[in-house]
C-alpha cells in the first residue's frame, strides 16, 4: 500500500494534483488529456531541466511505439491548457535539437503546509520510477470532483487543445488554422485550389476550429508586398501563420500511385513547425477523391480531440455538402480566391461557371447571390440566394446557417429571423465570425439595439482581427449612440492595422460632419478622390451635407455627379438610391418639381423596395398621394416580412398619406405599430442615407396638425435627441423647424426664438427660394425678429 504523502506541484496560478489527474487556474479545473497531464507531471518533476524528447516519450509510453507526433500533439495541447501564447513561452520552452524545459519556477505542496508554506522544489523522489506509474490502464482517468458528461468532456478537452482559456466562465477564443495550398503532384489541373476548398468546407463542419478566412489571408499578403494571388505554398503559409499569431498550419497533397490517387495531409505547430499530426488516405479513382478528402478531415478533427458524436453530427460528405462535381468545385474554389483578391465583379463569371455545372450546388448559389448584390443587381442577388435556400438541404450545417441568414436578409428582409438564424448560428458554432457581423451591421441596428451591435462587432474583432468590416461596424455603433469619439478610436485602430476600404472615408467625412469639423469634412473628401470605389459614395455624402444646410442646387450638382459615377461604374441601383434620396430631401423642403423629377428617374433605373420606398414618400410629400398608395401597396405585396418596411417605412408613408387626407389622428394610429423599431436604423438609411427616424418625424407632423404642441415638440426632440442615427439625413435639419413650429403653438415664443435662431446659424447661406426655407423666414419674422432671413444673406 502506498502511504507517501499527497503531493500537489505548484507554478504561478495553477496547480497539478497527481493523484486526481487534475489541473487547476486559482481553483477552477482546467481540462488536459491523460498523455498530456503525464506529460506535464515529466516536465514539473524536472522543472528547469532540460528533458529529451526521447525521455519523455519513454515516460508517458513506456510500453508503446508512438510516432514523436504524438508528443508534439501533447506539447501543444499543454500550451493551449497553460495560455502559452505563440512567441511567449511562460512555461513550456523548446530547445531545439535537444528537448523541452519548464520554465517557471515549481513548488511541491504536501497536506501539513499551510497556504503552501513550507513547499519545496520537486526532487528525483517524486518521479514515475519513485512513485509507480502515474497512471494504471485500470483507473478512472476523469475522476474529477465534478464529473462532466462524456459529450462535454470531449468538447472541453478539444478546447484546451486548440484554445487558449482564459477562464471557466468566457467561451475560449481560438486562434485561427491556416489551410495552405495542396501539393499537386498529379499533373492534373483539376485538383489545383480544389482540395484546399473542399478541406476548408469540411473542417468548417466542426464547432471547434476557426480557420482564417480569406480576407485575413488577403490583408496578410498585401502586408507582406506579396501578390494578392499568391500559391499559399507550405513555406508562406508558415510565414503568413506566423504574423497572425495563429496555432496550426495544414499542408496537403496529392500524387498518383499507379491509377489510384493518394492524399496526405500534415498539422504543423505555427510557431515551433512541429509536426502535431500526419494524415493520408488512398482513393482508387479521380471520382472518389473527394470521399478520400472526407475520411482525412474526419481523421484530423478525431485526432485534435473532437468527439466522435460530435463529428458524426456535423460530418456531411463533400459531395452532398458542396458538389460532387470537381470541376464545379474548382471553379468554386477560384471564384472565392478572386473574390477576396479582385473583387466580385471578378468573381461573377466563376460562381456562375460552378452552378452552370451543377445547378444544385447550393452554397455557389449563395455566394453568387453575395456577388450579385454587391454589383446592385439586387433582382438576381435575390433570385440566386433564393435557390440557395430551395437547395440547402445539399450543404453543410455551417453553410446553411449563412444560406439561411442570407435569405432572411437579402429576401425577406425579417430581422427577427434573421437573428433567429444567426444566434443558432453562434450556439452551435461559437468560433464563427460571420453571423457576429451580420447581427452586428445589419440586424441590431435595424432593431435599435446599438449596445448588441457592439457586443457583436467585437466578438468579430476578437475572432479575426482583420476583420476591417467590423471595425466599420464598430464606429456605427458608437455613432448611432453618440458617442462620435468612440467611433473614430475604432476608425483610427483599424488605420493602425493598415486595413482599409472606401467606406471608411465616407465614415469619418459623416462624422466630422457631425462633429461640425469643416477642415475633417474637405480632407476626408480629398482623401476619397484616390480610393477606388468611394468616389460616387461620397460626391452624394458631401451632397446631403450641403442639403441639410439648406443648399440644395449646390448638393443636386454633387448627387447628379454621383448619379454619374455609379452609373459609369455599372452599378444602376445605386444610382437609383442616389435619385431616391435626392427626391427625399426636394421634397422635404417642398419643392415639389424637384421631387417628382427625381423620383421618377430613380424608378426608371431600379424597382429596389429602398427606392421604391423613398420615392413614393417624395410623391407622397409632392401632393401625387395616389401614385404614392399603389407603390405602398406593391411593397407589402412583395415583401409582406420585411421588419424595416413593416415596422418604420410603409406605417410612415401611410401615416404621411393620412395627414395630406386630413386625417391626423389615423395617421397617430398608423404609427403605432412602428414604436419598437422607430429609433432604429432603416435599410434605406443603411445604404441610401435617408429615411432614417421617419415615423417619429411623421408623428410630430401629425401632432402639430392636431394642435398638440407638447406632443408634437416631444417627436421633434426625439430626432434631434438621436444625430448619429438621422447623420446627415436632410429630416434632422426640418425637425429644428418643426419644434420651433410646436413652441410657437404652445405659446413658448422665447423657446421658438432660440429655434429659429439655430436654424437660422444652419442655414446661413441657404437657398431663400425653398419653400421650407421661405416659410421658416415668414414664421421667423412675426416672432419679433427675423433670425432665418437675417442669416440668409450672410456670407457663407
Amino acid at each position: 500500500m502506498n502511504t507517501a504523502p499527497k503531493i500537489v506541484y505548484a507554478f504561478g496560478p495553477y496547480r497539478a494534483d497527481p493523484d486526481q489527474e487534475l489541473l487547476l487556474r486559482d481553483g477552477q479545473r482546467i481540462p488536459v488529456t491523460p498523455k498530456a497531464f503525464e506529460v506535464l507531471l515529466a516536465l514539473l518533476r524536472r522543472s528547469r531541466e532540460v528533458v529529451s524528447k526521447d525521455e519523455l516519450m519513454r515516460i508517458v509510453w513506456p510500453d508503446t511505439v508512438v510516432e514523436e507526433a504524438n508528443l508534439s500533439q501533447s506539447i501543444f495541447m499543454l500550451r493551449k491548457a497553460l495560455g502559452d501564447t505563440s512567441g511567449t513561452r511562460h512555461y513550456i520552452v523548446t530547445l531545439p535539437g535537444r528537448g523541452y524545459r519548464f520554465a517557471e519556477t515549481v513548488r511541491v505542496i504536501t497536506p501539513e503546509d499551510a497556504d503552501g508554506e513550507g513547499s519545496r522544489q520537486p526532487s528525483q523522489a517524486d518521479s514515475p520510477a519513485s512513485k509507480g506509474a502515474i497512471a494504471s490502464p485500470h483507473r478512472n482517468r476523469w475522476k474529477y470532483p465534478l464529473l462532466l458528461g462524456a459529450g462535454s468532456m470531449a468538447i472541453a478537452v478539444a478546447a484546451a487543445m486548440l484554445l487558449r482559456i482564459h477562464g471557466p466562465a468566457a467561451l475560449p477564443t481560438a486562434e485561427p488554422v491556416l489551410v495552405a495550398d495542396f501539393a499537386n503532384r498529379t499533373g492534373d489541373p483539376l485538383f489545383d485550389d480544389t482540395l484546399r476548398q473542399g478541406l476548408a468546407v469540411q473542417l468548417q463542419q466542426s464547432p471547434l476550429l476557426n480557420l482564417m478566412s480569406q480576407d485575413r489571408i488577403q490583408q496578410t499578403l498585401r502586408l507582406m508586398d506579396r501578390p494578392a494571388d499568391a500559391a499559399l505554398t507550405p513555406a508562406l503559409a508558415r510565414e503568413i501563420c506566423e504574423r497572425t499569431s495563429s496555432d496550426i498550419v495544414l499542408d496537403g497533397s496529392i500524387a498518383k500511385l499507379g491509377s489510384a490517387y493518394v492524399l496526405g495531409l500534415q498539422a504543423r505547430d505555427c510557431d515551433s513547425g512541429e509536426v502535431l499530426d500526419t494524415e493520408q488516405a488512398q482513393a482508387a479513382k479521380r471520382e472518389d477523391v473527394l470521399r478520400a478528402l472526407d475520411e482525412i478531415a474526419g481523421r484530423f478533427r478525431s485526432r485534435i480531440g473532437e468527439s466522435g458524436a460530435m463529428i458524426a453530427r456535423h460530418n456531411m460528405p463533400l459531395a452532398q455538402a458542396t458538389t460532387a462535381s470537381l470541376a464545379a468545385l474548382k471553379a468554386y474554389s477560384q471564384a472565392v480566391r478572386v473574390q477576396a483578391s479582385a473583387g466580385s465583379a471578378a468573381a461573377l463569371p466563376l460562381f456562375q461557371r460552378a452552378v452552370s455545372i451543377d445547378p444544385r450546388f447550393a452554397m455557389a448559389h449563395a455566394l453568387l447571390g453575395r456577388v450579385y448584390g454587391d454589383l446592385g443587381d439586387s433582382a438576381r442577388a435575390m433570385q440566386s440566394t433564393s435557390e440557395a435556400w430551395r437547395l440547402r438541404s445539399h450543404s453543410s450545417d455551417a453553410e446553411r446557417f449563412f444560406i439561411e441568414a442570407s435569405y432572411h436578409l437579402e429576401v425577406t428582409g425579417n430581422m427577427e429571423a434573421a437573428r433567429e438564424v444567426c444566434e443558432s448560428w453562434i450556439r452551435a458554432y461559437p468560433r464563427a465570425m460571420v453571423p457576429q457581423g451580420f447581427l452586428g451591421g445589419i440586424v441590431e441596428p435595424v432593431l435599435g439595439n446599438y449596445r448588441a451591435t457592439l457586443e457583436h462587432a467585437r466578438a468579430a474583432i476578437d475572432l479575426d482581427p482583420d476583420f476591417v468590416i467590423g471595425y466599420g461596424i464598430l464606429a456605427y455603433g458608437y455613432q448611432y449612440q453618440g458617442d462620435l469619439e468612440g467611433a473614430n478610436t475604432w476608425l483610427d485602430s483599424a488605420a493602425a492595422r493598415k486595413l482599409s476600404m472606401p467606406e471608411l472615408a465616407v465614415q469619418r467625412y459623416d462624422i466630422a460632419f457631425l462633429r461640425g469639423d469643416e477642415q475633417e469634412m474637405d480632407r476626408q473628401a480629398n482623401i476619397a478622390k484616390d480610393l477606388s470605389g468611394a468616389e460616387d459614395w461620397m460626391a452624394f455624402h458631401q451632397g446631403l451635407a450641403l442639403a441639410y444646410r439648406g443648399r440644395l442646387r449646390q448638393a443636386d450638382v454633387l448627387s447628379e455627379q454621383a448619379t454619374a459615377q455609379a452609373l459609369q461604374a455599372s452599378q444602376s441601383e445605386r444610382a437609383a438610391l442616389f435619385q431616391a434620396g435626392t427626391a427625399w430631401r426636394a421634397a422635404l423642403f417642398g419643392d415639389v418639381a424637384a421631387a417628382q423629377r427625381h423620383a421618377k428617374a430613380a424608378l426608371e433605373l431600379s424597382n429596389n423596395r429602398y427606392v421604391e420606398f423613398g420615392a413614393a414618400f417624395a410623391l407622397a410629400l409632392a401632393g401625387d398621394s395616389a401614385q404614392a398608395r399603389m407603390f405602398a401597396d406593391d411593397l407589402r405585396a412583395r415583401f409582406p416580412e420585411d421588419t424595416s418596411l413593416r415596422f418604420s417605412q410603409i406605417p410612415a408613408l401611410l401615416a404621411q398619406l393620412a395627414i395630406d387626407d386630413g386625417e391626423p389622428m389615423q395617421a397617430i394610429e398608423a404609427l403605432r405599430i412602428a414604436a419598437p423599431y422607430e429609433l432604429g436604423v432603416p435599410r434605406s438609411s443603411m445604404h441610401g442615407s435617408f429615411g432614417a427616424l421617419a415615423p417619429v418625424y411623421v408623428r410630430g407632423e401629425a401632432y402639430l396638425a392636431l394642435h398638440r404642441g407638447a406632443d408634437a415638440a416631444a417627436e421633434f426632440r426625439k430626432v434631434l435627441a438621436h444625430p448619429g442615427v438621422v447623420g446627415s439625413d436632410p429630416v434632422g435639419a426640418l425637425a429644428r423647424l418643426q419644434l420651433a413650429r410646436a413652441y410657437a403653438m404652445q405659446g413658448e415664443e422665447g423657446k421658438a426664438m432660440d429655434a429659429y435662431r439655430e436654424l437660422g446659424a444652419l442655414w446661413q447661406g441657404a437657398d431663400a427660394v425653398l419653400p421650407a426655407v421661405r416659410q421658416a423666414t415668414a414664421e421667423s419674422a412675426k416672432l419679433h425678429g427675423n433670425a432665418i432671413g437675417a442669416a440668409l444673406h450672410q456670407p457663407m
